[in-house]
C-alpha cells in the first residue's frame, strides 16, 4: 500500500494571545496546524478568522506566509499515513471547510484545559483539539488522554512524527532568489 505524508506545524506567532497562552503552558509552541503538502499551501486549524481580532475564531485555512505567521517560529513534522487515512483526513477537513460558518473556536475548552477538565461543545474546537480529533477519527493516531486536553506540545512527544524543520517559518519558504521552496536546516543537508 502506498504511503503518503501530512505535516504537523507547531508555531509561536508572538501575538498577545500567544504570549498569554505561553505564560500558562510554559511551552515554546502554542498553536498547531495540519497540512497536506510540504510547501504548506493547504494548512488547516482552529484560530483567528481575522488577523486583528483574536476573539473571532473558528475553522480556518491558514496562510503561512502572511499575517501572524509571517515572522513566526515553528517546528514542522511529517507524519506518514496510508492512502486511505489521507482520504479520510481530507474528507473530514473538506467537509468542515464547506460548513466552516457553523464551527467556533472553543474558548471555554481552553479554560477546561487549564484546569485539566475536558469541556466538550458541539462544533467547537481549539487548535490542538481539532488536529487530534481528525487524526483520531481518521484512525491515524489514538491519543491516550481526552482530546479536549491535548496541547500543541503533546504532538512533539509523538513517536509517529518525523522532524522536518525548526526555525523561522519565513526561512522555510525562501531560497536565495526569494522564490518559494522548502529549505531544510543544515543538519539535513
Amino acid at each position: 500500500m502506498k504511503k503518503e505524508k501530512v505535516y504537523i506545524v507547531l508555531s509561536d506567532t508572538s501575538s498577545i494571545v500567544s504570549k498569554l497562552i505561553k505564560l500558562c503552558t510554559k511551552k515554546r509552541y502554542n498553536h498547531v496546524s495540519i497540512s497536506f503538502d510540504s510547501q504548506l499551501l493547504e494548512v488547516y486549524s482552529f484560530g483567528r478568522k481575522k488577523v486583528g481580532n483574536p476573539f473571532s475564531g473558528g475553522f480556518v485555512r491558514e496562510d503561512m506566509k502572511r499575517g501572524l505567521f509571517k515572522d513566526a517560529d515553528c517546528v514542522i513534522y511529517s507524519l506518514t499515513v496510508t492512502e486511505r487515512q489521507l482520504e479520510k483526513l481530507k474528507r473530514y477537513i473538506f467537509a468542515m471547510e464547506r460548513s466552516k460558518e457553523i464551527y467556533r473556536y472553543h474558548f471555554l475548552g481552553l479554560f477546561g484545559f487549564l484546569v485539566n477538565k475536558p469541556i466538550q461543545r458541539k462544533d467547537a474546537y481549539f487548535c490542538s483539539q481539532f488536529v487530534a480529533t481528525i487524526l483520531k477519527k481518521s484512525q491515524v493516531i489514538d491519543f491516550d488522554k481526552p482530546l479536549a486536553l491535548i496541547a500543541p506540545h503533546d504532538f512533539q512527544g509523538l513517536t509517529q512524527l518525523d522532524l522536518v524543520y525548526e526555525g523561522k517559518l519565513n526561512t522555510y519558504f525562501q531560497d536565495d532568489r526569494g522564490e518559494i521552496s522548502m529549505t531544510l536546516p543544515s543538519i539535513f543537508v
